[in-house]
C-alpha cells in the first residue's frame, strides 16, 4: 500500500512501546537491534513508536517506507533535524545535516570533487598503495581482517583525501576519527569528563584545527587529493565553500568513506571465504581483464560485473549504516497512521535487506540477486538502500565501488581467502556493522 498523500494528515495514532522510563529501549537497541525490531514488528506491524537515546522515534519498515522517507517528494522530512541529536556535536553541518535548497547548493559544489578527472586521480593513488598493504597481510599466518582493512582505509583516506603520506599526525588523525564515530553511540550525550562523548568532541577539535591550518596552501595548490579539490571547488555560478564549510564537509566525508569501505569489504571477504566458489568466479572475471599483470583502468572498472554483484550482496547482508533518521517538518500520514509534525522518524536498511518477503533466504550469499535474471528489475527500487536514496543519496557511492573493486582486483588474483574450518562470526550492528571477533583470516598465495 503506498504512502498517503501529503494532505491526508488524519489517521490512527501510531502504536507504541516506549520501554523503560528515560532510557527506553536504548540498551536493547545497542545489544541487538534486529531482535528488537523483529519483536516490535511481530507485535505492531510496519509502523510503531519506540524510545531510545532519550528520543521517541516512529519506526517505518519496508521498501515503501524507505521510498516515502528517502525520496521525500514533498519535503516532509528534515535530515538535519533527524541526525542532529546523534551527530551535531561531532559532525555538524556535514552534508547529511543539511536540508533542501541549502543541501542542494552544497552538494552541487561538492560534486566537482567526484567528477571523472578527480576520480581518476584517486584511483591512481590507491592503485599505487593497495598492493603493499595486501602483501603485508599475507606475511601473517592469520590476521584480523577488519582491523587490517580499517587501518588501510584510514591511511588511504589520509593519502587520497588529504595528500599526506606517512604524515607525523596520521595515527592521531586516525584515532580522532575512530573516537568521533564511537562517541556518536554514547549513552551520555553531553561531553562530561570521562565520557566517550568528551573524547569525541576533543577529537573533533583537533581535526578542525589541523584541517583549518592546511586550507590556505590548498586554495592555491595543484594537488590531486580530495581536500584540495574541495578547497578549489566552484559550481557553475561561481560559488565556493568557506573555510568552515570545507572543514565540516571534509571531516564528514573522511569518516563516511573509510567506515563504509571498512565494513562492506569485511563482509565481502567473510562471504567469499565461506563461499570459495565465488572467489573462483570473480578470479575468472579478473583474469579475463588481464589480472594480475594488467592493471585496471578507469574505463574497465565497469567490466567487473560479477565483482560488483558480490559487493552489492555484501552491502545487502550488512549495510554499513544500519538505519537512518529524519524528523517530520509537517503532519504526514503513512499506511493509515498519523505522524505529527516534529516526530523523529527512523527506517532500517538492515531490516529491509534481511526481510525474507523481499529477499528469499536473506542470509544466504547470492550475488546473482543483482543480475537481470535474479530479479533486480522486478524488485522494489527501495528494497536495497545501503547508500540511502533521493536527494541525500551518498555522494561517494562510486568512490566506494571503485575502492572495493581495486582491493579485490589486487587481492584475489594473487591470494586465496582462507577461513578456519567451520568458522562463522557474529556481527555487531551499532553504530556501524563489524564482526565482533575482527574476522580472523589467512591469505594463501596462489600458484
Amino acid at each position: 500500500m503506498p504512502a498517503d498523500s501529503q494532505s491526508a494528515v488524519s489517521g490512527k495514532p501510531v502504536p507504541q512501546d516506549l520501554g523503560w522510563p528515560i532510557f527506553g529501549h536504548t540498551f536493547e537497541l545497542l545489544k541487538d537491534p534486529m531482535k528488537l525490531g523483529n519483536r516490535m514488528r511481530a507485535r505492531f506491524g510496519d509502523v510503531y513508536k519506540t524510545r531510545s537515546f532519550f528520543m521517541e522515534v516512529v519506526q517505518l519498515f519496508g521498501p515503501e517506507a524507505n521510498e516515502f522517507v528517502l525520496l521525500d517528494k514533498d519535503q516532509n522530512f528534515s535530515s538535519k533535524e533527524g541526525w542532529e541529536p546523534i551527530l551535531k556535536r561531532l559532525f555538524p553541518r556535514g552534508l547529511m545535516l543539511l536540508d533542501f535548497d541549502h543541501h542542494r547548493a552544497h552538494r552541487r559544489i561538492m560534486g566537482a570533487a567526484f567528477k571523472t578527472e578527480p576520480m581518476r586521480g584517486y584511483m591512481h593513488t590507491m592503485q599505487e598503495r593497495i598492493p603493499a598493504y595486501i602483501d603485508a597481510w599475507a606475511t601473517s599466518d592469520e590476521f584480523r581482517f577488519y582491523d587490517a582493512i580499517k587501518d588501510m582505509s584510514l591511511e588511504l583516506a589520509t593519502d587520497v583525501f588529504l595528500g599526506l603520506v606517512g604524515h607525523e599526525d596520521s595515527k592521531r588523525i586516525n584515532q580522532a576519527l575512530t573516537d568521533m564515530v564511537s562517541a556518536s553511540m554514547g549513552v551520555v550525550r553531553v561531553p562530561l569528563p570521562g565520557t566517550i562523548m568528551r573524547k569525541g568532541v576533543q577529537a573533533r577539535q583537533f581535526m578542525v584545527e589541523f584541517l583549518t591550518a592546511l586550507i590556505p596552501q590548498r586554495r592555491d595548490g595543484n594537488g590531486s587529493d580530495l581536500f584540495t579539490h574541495l578547497c578549489q571547488a566552484v559550481d557553475d555560478d561561481g560559488n565556493r565553500f568557506t573555510d568552515q564549510e570545507i572543514v565540516d564537509h571534509m571531516i564528514f566525508l573522511w569518516m563516511a568513506a573509510h567506515d563504509t569501505i571498512t565494513s562492506s569489504t569485511t563482509t565481502l571477504v567473510y562471504e567469499l571465504g565461506r563461499n570459495p566458489e565465488w572467489q573462483d568466479k570473480l578470479l575468472d572475471e579478473m583474469r579475463s581483464l588481464g589480472a594480475p599483470d594488467t592493471p585496471l583502468s578507469y574505463e574497465t572498472l565497469g567490466d567487473l560485473v560479477l565483482t560488483e554483484y558480490a559487493f552489492k550482496e555484501a552491502l545487502r547482508i550488512n549495510p554499513p549504516v544500519p538505519s537512518m533518521s529524519r524528523r517530520a517538518v509537517r503532519d504526514v500520514s503513512f499506511k493509515g497512521y498519523h505522524i505529527p509534525k516534529g516526530s523523529y522518524v527512523g527506517i532500517s536498511m538492515l531490516a529491509t535487506h534481511r526481510d525474507k518477503n523481499t529477499w528469499p533466504e536473506p542470509m544466504r550469499f547470492d550475488p546473482m540477486r543483482f543480475s537481470p535474471e535474479g530479479g533486480t528489475k522486478e524488485r522494489h527500487r527501495f528494497a536495497w538502500v545501503p547508500f540511502g536514496g533521493g536527494a541525500h543519496m551518498c555522494l561517494g557511492l562510486h568512490f566506494a565501488y571503485m575502492q572495493a573493486k581495486l582491493i579485490m582486483y589486487d587481492l584475489l588474483p594473487r591470494y586465496e581467502i582462507v577461513l578456519r574450518p567451520g568458522y562463522s562470526t557474529d556481527f555487531q550492528i551499532m553504530p556501524l556493522i563489524k564482526p565482533k571477533d575482527g574476522l580472523p583470516v589467512r591469505l594463501k598465495q596462489r600458484d
